[in-house]
């Protein structure tokens, strides 16, 4: 049977504890997190839990939508603050430059007494059309599950990092 991302984000987690908890070590955990990410199946996730105790296999864990609701990819309640997360930081940089472009396009037509050429438009127009592109095709592909993959193997790297220095 075909997993779900919410299924791989769990067995995610499920490692992440496992690794808190000293039972596999970075370059395991690593090892099991890019597999679980790459897995198709109940069965591979299944392998990547057996030898851990008190884990329940995503086969005979319950489903993460309730029943009668409508899968969306990227929108299921588990997925919702790192679709957010995700969704700020590719927006983030949009949301704080075209208030300072309106602002010095407002400034310069205040000045001048008369409503000038609208130019922010050839700085908001493309850029956020570019950016819709990019959410669309981001939330259709599980890009932030992903993201949030790399941002959790790249935060265990630097606690292994600080953790060797002490």
């Amino acid at each position: 049977m075909r997993a779900a991302d919410a299924d791989r984000q769990a067995v995610a987690e499920q490692l992440r504890v496992a690794l808190d908890e000293g039972r596999l070590d970075l370059h395991e955990y690593d090892e099991r997190l890019r597999r679980a990410y790459a897995a198709r199946t109940y069965g591979e996730l299944d392998a990547l839990l057996t030898d851990l105790p008190g884990v329940t296999p995503p086969a005979a864990a319950r489903p993460a939508v309730p029943e009668g609701r409508p899968v969306v990819p990227g929108a299921l309640p588990a997925d919702r603050p790192a679709t957010a997360r995700w969704l700020l930081r590719v927006w983030l940089p949009y949301l704080q430059v075209v208030p300072i472009v309106l602002a010095v396009w407002a400034i310069a037509s205040a000045s001048a007494g008369e409503l000038l050429y609208f130019w922010p438009g050839w700085v908001a127009g493309p850029w956020g059309a570019l950016l819709l592109v990019r959410t669309i095709g981001g939330l259709a592909g599980a890009e932030p599950q992903r993201w949030t993959g790399k941002r959790e193997r790249r935060r265990q790297r630097k606690r292994a990092k600080r953790d060797r220095r002490r």
